[in-house]
């Protein structure tokens, strides 16, 4: 990425096992920054897959309190079109298969999801979109499905009718995760087509949406340097303290595994 900057890798162990790859830390924008390649360096990790909570984690070890999370997705409406990006502030779920909580083994936590993503990291990413001349649309409802499969015609027409705005495989359960560990995150999900609900979907191909992604990869580099530089230093949002009430079980009836397990989510919590 243009502009990053003292980079160098690290690997991270973690209580969940072993992340998607390597870290990437370095200085983006005046700010420390950590990346991670999510399905792995050469794309090899199907999203049913992804350990999610080895990722998120991993975050949090690195000392990291903001996620911009930026992945390919289909459209779902006529008005996102290719290269667009939306910035969702909604997840309906899909999946089944998948990890999406550090609760559990003896404890048991709820936090609040109402709003699903941080505010003000979603604005930052769409100021950084208007800076650098991308279309940004701030707000929109994002379908995360199992896959690796896409939707039948039947599914995409489902979803429209419930007035969703785009498909993807990974960015739900990075979120939910991201907030029992009181991590900032938000989604800048890049339309790369249209659905199969779009009757012009079988004459795409594949040469097409492959040069769609590589500019949609060109313009998330500029948006995600021009969003660092935009988010404030401070954390303010409550974010910050998301899992201060999330426990019900007594701390005494914590297995002393699971405890120890979850220091770094909610130890502070558990006395």
């Amino acid at each position: 990425m243009p502009g990053f900057t003292n980079v160098r890798e690290v690997g991270v162990q973690t209580p969940f096992g072993a992340p998607s790859d390597k870290f990437v830390l370095g200085d983006l924008s005046g700010r420390k920054v950590a990346f991670l390649a999510r399905h792995g360096r050469g794309h090899r990790i199907l999203p049913s897959e992804l350990n999610f909570r080895a990722n998120i984690h991993a975050f949090k070890q690195l000392g990291v309190t903001r996620i911009l999370s930026v992945s390919a997705v289909g459209s779902l409406k006529e008005e996102h079109k290719p290269t667009d990006f939306v910035i969702a502030d909604q997840f309906i779920d899909r999946t089944f298969h998948r990890e999406s909580t550090f609760f559990g083994e003896g404890i048991v936590g709820h936090v609040a999801f109402g709003d699903p993503v941080c505010a003000t990291v979603a604005k930052a990413a769409a100021e950084a979109c208007k800076e650098v001349g991308i279309v940004g649309k701030l707000g929109g409802t994002y379908v995360c499905m199992e896959g690796p499969q896409f939707s039948t015609k039947a599914e995409s027409k489902l979803y429209r009718s419930w007035g969703a705005d785009v498909i993807g495989m990974t960015n739900l359960q990075e979120a939910k995760l991201a907030r029992e560990a009181e991590i900032c995150y938000a989604t800048v999900a890049m339309v790369t087509d249209y659905d199969c609900w779009h009757e012009g979907h079988d004459a795409v191909t594949i040469e097409q949406i492959v040069a769609v992604l590589h500019q949609n990869a060109d313009n998330a580099a500029r948006m995600v340097k021009a969003a660092v530089a935009a988010i404030p230093a401070e954390r303010t949002c409550a974010c910050v303290n998301a899992a201060q009430y999330a426990v019900l079980t007594q701390p005494a009836a914590v297995p002393a595994a699971t405890k120890e397990k979850l220091k770094l989510i909610i130890g502070k919590y558990l006395g």
